[in-house]
């Protein structure tokens, strides 16, 4: 039996062959310091770690932050269910043990009048939910974090995918590493955008899509549709489908507007003017008259506001109700959960289209990152989100060109947050004595 004055931690311990060394009553894991020496009989062990040292070395979740900004956006922005002028998200910062600091953001497309959350239920369920229970816990155990914000909230990912993108943030920038590489290593450098058109005009959509042909921005146009007639959103994007020709695609997003009689009338009309998608045409609990939709048209139906998770994705690859799936961060309920989707719709034979919810910079980086490790986007991406906005949070913006967004390459999300921006667009930030003046 050793004792502490018989070896030093890092200092070799000659030995007979043991797996570990008993030092003062407490076990010492220990390594091999050389191979087995014939000429002495003896095996050089040396010992790397006291269990009290790795216990106070292991860096901790200390602190979690929430902020709600609001950035308007550069023109309104027509959905069928209301028209939007501000985007709203909310950003998490976590600081860790260690000094270190991860970013996550969740973001929704017009708060409650979309879904069942909204970046107010998103900051409360984080504060109020999530974070006493994490604040404490390995800050490099995301799945054990992940297993439970599951537990301490139903529902609610956009909340968990703000706190687990963050997580995934910190992580990369203590190894150095980018999350592409944390998820296996990225494929692509470059992701192609498709641009919505969303003015609700058919000439200014029209315009605004050759200009982005002109450009060389995007040549791939989703225009929102569903809050006019069947009729008359055909003959809208029929007209835009002739400004832009062969030049570029065309698809559409219903936004669940549309009954099963609305939609197969719509998908009829739309084929046969070239459309090449329609998203979510239907409500999302109808998943039958989505499956109909599938298998009665050519032109492709897919998957969005059904899918929250991958036991959605799992129900619908199930009976092929969807020809593609619009994947989302925010959605599934973080890059872990968005990663098991992806797989759900590969191993399933459904084609992928990743998907926005009008996220800033920093939530656009996050899923860039994990998308870029994904090898065939057959119906490409809509990561515009920060051109939308008039203004800039990221202190260097992403980088669009040639119809596509430049996969960043620093560590974690690979950019950095311009702290000016971020305070000033806060929706807590404090009112100058100038602003009061002027109520």
């Amino acid at each position: 039996m050793l004792t502490v004055s018989d070896v030093r931690v890092g200092a070799p311990v000659h030995l007979a062959p043991l797996s570990s060394v008993a030092i003062a009553g407490q076990g010492y894991r220990t390594r091999p310091f050389r191979y087995w020496t014939k000429a002495t009989g003896k095996c050089h062990l040396q010992v790397i770690e006291r269990p009290e040292e790795k216990a106070s070395a292991m860096t901790k979740i200390d602190r979690i932050d929430t902020i709600i900004i609001d950035v308007p956006t550069v023109r309104g922005h027509v959905l069928s269910m209301t028209t939007m002028l501000t985007q709203s998200v909310v950003l998490v910062r976590i600081r860790f043990s260690d000094g270190s600091m991860g970013w996550g953001e969740g973001a929704s497309i017009g708060g409650l009048s979309y879904g069942p959350e909204s970046v107010e239920s998103v900051k409360l369920a984080i504060d109020a939910y999530i974070a006493p229970g994490l604040l404490g816990m390995d800050a490099d155990g995301i799945a054990t974090a992940s297993a439970h914000m599951e537990k301490a909230v139903k529902g609610n990912p956009i909340a968990r995918a703000a706190v687990e993108c963050a997580l995934w943030d910190g992580l990369g920038r203590r190894t150095g590493l980018s999350v592409a590489q944390l998820f296996g290593g990225r494929i692509h450098d470059r992701l192609s955008v498709a641009w919505t058109l969303a003015s609700g005009n058919s000439q200014t959509d029209a315009d605004e899509a050759v200009q982005m042909l002109d450009t060389r921005r995007h040549r791939d146009f989703k225009l929102k549709i569903g809050k006019r007639s069947v009729k008359q959103d055909i003959a809208h994007v029929a007209a835009i489908a002739q400004a832009v020709g062969d030049r570029g695609t065309i698809r559409v997003d219903v936004n669940q507007a549309w009954s099963l009689t609305e939609a197969r009338y719509g998908a009829r009309g739309l084929q046969e003017i070239g459309c090449i998608l329609i998203e979510q045409p239907v409500a999302r609990d109808k998943l039958a008259a989505l499956k109909s939709l599938t298998d009665g048209y050519e032109i492709a139906i897919m998957a969005d506001e059904v899918l929250q998770g991958p036991a959605d994705a799992m129900r619908v690859a199930a009976n092929r109700s969807a020809d593609v799936f619009a994947v989302k961060v925010c959605q599934s309920g973080g890059l872990k959960p968005t990663s098991d989707v992806i797989a759900i719709a590969r191993a399933a034979g459904i084609d992928l289209y990743g998907g926005t919810m009008l996220e800033s910079g920093l939530g656009t980086a996050a899923a860039i990152q994990l998308f870029a490790t994904v090898p065939d986007w057959q119906f490409g991406t809509e990561m515009f989100g920060p051109l939308l906005l008039k203004d800039e949070i990221l202190a260097t913006p992403l980088e669009y060109k040639d119809f596509s967004v430049t996969v960043p390459t620093g560590p974690g999300f690979g950019v950095s947050l311009d702290d000016d921006k971020v305070n000033f667009y806060r929706r807590d930030r404090p009112m100058t004595v100038s602003a009061i003046a002027g109520q």
